[in-house]
């Protein structure tokens, strides 16, 4: 059954969307106005709940790679073009899930989501405010990638670490990492025509700005 991007739209009009690249301030902002506007918090792959048990290897292939895994130290070692590939279709997997929860939750009170549904699907499925689009120039994506507290991230690290030759196994997945955040990638958000911010390597705290920024254009403001 295909459900019409018009319907999709109806279903959604409570849940507003930020999407970006890595170290963009993506979490960061969608947790600041979840809880200054007491919106519905939908963090990274909040959806895994579900996908981790509904998914199949005949429709999802990539989310059931994770379940099937038993050495994360495969997961490190991929190439960085497998890698690459890789997460951009988990993102298109998932985000089926990502919908289907987001209408079962949103039809009483808003709701802010750290998203990775392809730009191309946002388009079809919702408005320019509710889109926002957070972009890290590739450098900083890449080299502070695990400067974060993040469990899932210090996970990563750890693997690596973990493995015979670390040196040459983090150089690998920096790959990967500059291949996910490549200029190409990037272009694609920021040609999206959706409300942009640019993360700026200054040294200054600007989260209550991007957060203030955002908020105006979801026009979260009474």
């Amino acid at each position: 059954m295909n459900i019409s991007n018009n319907i999709l739209k109806h279903y959604l009009k409570n849940v507003y969307f930020i999407t970006g690249t890595a170290y963009a301030g993506k979490s960061t902002t969608v947790k600041m106005l979840a809880d200054k506007f007491d919106m519905i918090f939908c963090g990274e792959n909040y959806h895994s709940t579900v996908s981790d048990i509904v998914a199949t290897p005949d429709l999802q292939p990539d989310i059931c790679y994770l379940n099937n895994l038993t050495d994360w130290k495969d997961f490190v070692t991929r190439s960085p073009e497998e890698y690459e590939r890789w997460v951009f279709s988990v993102s298109r997997e998932a985000a089926e899930f990502e919908v289907a929860e987001l209408i079962s939750i949103s039809r009483d009170k808003k709701v802010i989501v750290d998203t990775n549904i392809p730009i191309e699907i946002l388009k079809e499925i919702s408005d320019y405010n509710h889109v926002a689009v957070m972009l890290c120039p590739q450098a900083m994506s890449v080299d502070r990638f695990f400067d974060r507290d993040d469990p899932e991230k210090k996970f990563i690290l750890s693997v690596i670490k973990s493995c015979n030759d670390p040196d040459t196994v983090m150089e690998n997945y920096r790959r990967g990492l500059a291949l996910i955040n490549s200029q190409k990638h990037y272009d694609e958000l920021a040609d999206s025509d959706f409300f942009t911010i640019v993360r700026e390597d200054n040294g200054k705290d600007t989260k209550e700005e991007v957060c203030d920024l955002i908020a105006k254009h979801f026009g979260l403001y009474k």
